[in-house]
């Protein structure tokens, strides 16, 4: 199982590391830290030596009541810190966290090598085809509305099926307009009730029917730290125990605020999983 990145095949086999950078000033939980070069390089320094595969940069919160930024506006924070980061660090496989086509192409274009759309194309209908053109791997997550509706719309009379049957036809239109590496994301904590994250958890497996790489997104969520009656700044340990629940379930990739912790429980898990 294998995506190709800037001409380099990246093997999902092995579970992988997504680190998350957000360059915005109201993410749920590292908003604002990392505005300044400074900050934004020491963090993607970190994240690459405790050993990230990728780093996920988003300019836009998608949390529920995020602010409104324009599509200028989100160019101007990502596109910067793409460039920075490559400067220093040239290897670095990024992906551009957006929902928006124009904002996608500008980033490519400044050096990410994927795209990471919380909307699966819904919100732009140029994104499949912006996708398509840039020759890059697709990360389509399940959502239903926008972040300022999602959670008014978080009926299901079976939600595992309703995904499966989402990403069936997402993947059949992905497909449609020649985007070859999808990656499927169940968006946990988007449209979910606290309940449907456990219930979607629970039965994450069955989404391995659609062979395609898995990538989950628990870290520091709601579906932790309001169950457990805490702060997101208290929930690495609750992170770290449904990430590797995770990895039970197939997830191909982890995407997290926590690089270090996250990449010991993968290790840990292979070892375990071992024949």
């Amino acid at each position: 199982m294998t995506i190709n990145c800037k001409g380099k095949l990246i093997d999902l086999t092995a579970t992988k590391v997504m680190g998350i950078l957000n360059v915005t000033p109201d993410s749920f939980f590292d908003g604002g830290r990392y505005g300044s070069e400074k900050a934004l390089l020491a963090q993607a320094g970190k994240m690459l030596a405790e050993g990230a595969d990728f780093i996920d940069i988003g300019g836009y919160s998608s949390k529920p009541g995020a602010e409104f930024v324009s599509e200028s506006e989100e160019i101007g924070r990502v596109v910067p810190a793409i460039t920075s980061i490559l400067q220093h660090f040239p290897e670095t496989l990024l992906s551009i966290d957006t929902f928006r086509s124009k904002v996608a192409k500008a980033a490519v274009e400044a050096g990410a090598a994927i795209v990471n759309d919380i909307s699966a194309g819904n919100l732009d209908p140029e994104m499949m085809q912006t996708v398509a053109n840039l020759k890059v791997p697709y990360i389509m997550m399940h959502m239903k509305g926008d972040p300022k509706t999602m959670q008014q719309l978080a009926q299901y009379e079976n939600i595992i099926k309703e995904l499966i049957f989402y990403f069936s036809e997402k993947v059949a239109e992905a497909r449609s307009f020649g985007i070859n590496d999808v990656i499927i994301d169940p968006g946990f904590g988007f449209a979910k009730t606290l309940e449907q994250n456990y219930e979607l958890l629970q039965k994450t497996e069955l989404l391995q029917l659609l062979q395609l790489p898995l990538l989950i997104g628990i870290s520091r969520k709601s579906m932790i730290y309001k169950h457990l009656g805490i702060k997101p700044e208290e929930s690495l340990n609750g992170t770290t125990v449904l990430n590797t629940i995770a990895l039970t379930k197939g997830a191909n990739i982890l995407r997290v605020h926590d690089v270090k912790e996250a990449v010991e429980c993968v290790k840990l898990f292979q070892m375990v999983s071992k024949p």
